[in-house]
């Protein structure tokens, strides 16, 4: 399939795909006496800054349905698709029978994204996902009133989403607004914006790991997205490497993901999981090689599976 057909037909798949797209991804009624199917996505960032060429055939070897477009520092695919080119890069994803699921789009911020959100809608995307800025780490009260003022503010975001055909998914991120597991909650309360939601970063809650589940399912049909990774012994330093692979689920990080899944089945959760770590520098792949990285995610895959809730 030429460049220029593909991008005909993402317009096409974008002009069809509603907001019920991803609510009806992440909140369906599963079928009765079925276990939990798991959706993943395949973040580029965990292959550093390996050549899109490189990437891309790893998304269904890694049992992922879709590929997660990271930027700069975290990787450079973003950047890279600006330097082919929109047309280059829908024939790539055409090459390798891959999906585009996602844009992650942190440098952006959650009120700069109308250009990337053009260009995911363009591709057959269906989310963006970014941090919502400060202030930082507010609770109580101080959250309350904060969240309320985002919400406000990501209003013609929102409508700008709906128009697209996509979904804008805030990360809870220490240091940031929608960090503290009072925001959370907040912004589950408060919520009215069918086209915006929450994508749910356990590691970032490694302080309030108790409150994990009842968060996912306070948070309910606002949770759009998840990230599988964990604190372990942190990623904010260099660590031995055997360390710092504790971040990914299955590698002794110590989160327990039965009692995470189970609260995501009864949420009926249906959207993508993303199965990530932060290495130290950022930038670079998790391992040396792209087979390598492929196999550590599966490890994690396979072990996320044994822990599905029972039919």
């Amino acid at each position: 399939m030429h460049a220029i057909s593909r991008r005909d037909t993402c317009k096409a798949i974008a002009a069809a795909v509603s907001s019920q797209v991803t609510r009806t991804m992440t909140a369906a009624s599963p079928s009765q006496g079925k276990q939990m199917q798991l959706h993943f996505s395949l973040a580029s960032a965990l292959y550093g800054t390996m050549p899109l060429e490189v990437v891309l055939p790893e998304v269904h070897r890694a049992g992922a349905e879709v590929i997660d477009i990271w930027s700069a520092p975290h990787g450079d695919q973003r950047e890279q698709i600006e330097k082919i080119g929109p047309n280059a890069f829908a024939a790539l994803l055409s090459k390798d029978e891959v999906e585009l699921g996602l844009f992650t789009c942190y440098p952006l911020g959650p009120f700069k994204l109308e250009d990337d959100m053009k260009l995911v809608q363009r591709l057959g995307g269906r989310m963006v996902l970014t941090g919502s800025g400060g202030p930082k780490d507010p609770a109580g009260e101080s959250a309350k009133k904060e969240i309320q003022v985002f919400l406000e503010k990501m209003k013609p975001h929102a409508v700008t989403a709906e128009d697209a055909g996509l979904t804008i998914a805030i990360e809870n991120h220490v240091g940031s607004l929608l960090s503290h597991p009072d925001s959370l909650r907040y912004f589950a309360d408060f919520n009215r914006l069918p086209n915006l939601g929450v994508a749910f970063a356990p590691h970032h809650l490694h302080d309030h790991v108790a409150q994990i589940p009842d968060l996912i399912e306070h948070l309910g049909k606002n949770l759009v997205f998840f990230y599988a990774q964990e604190y372990g012994k942190g990623f904010t330093k260099k660590l031995p490497k055997d360390e710092e692979m504790m971040q990914l689920p299955g590698y002794g990080g110590g989160l327990d993901y039965r009692p995470v899944l189970a609260a995501l089945s009864r949420i009926h959760y249906r959207g993508w999981i993303e199965i990530l770590m932060h290495p130290t520098p950022r930038g670079i792949p998790i391992l040396p090689t792209a087979k390598e990285i492929t196999a550590a995610v599966n490890k994690s895959r396979k072990y996320l599976e044994s822990c599905l809730p029972a039919k």
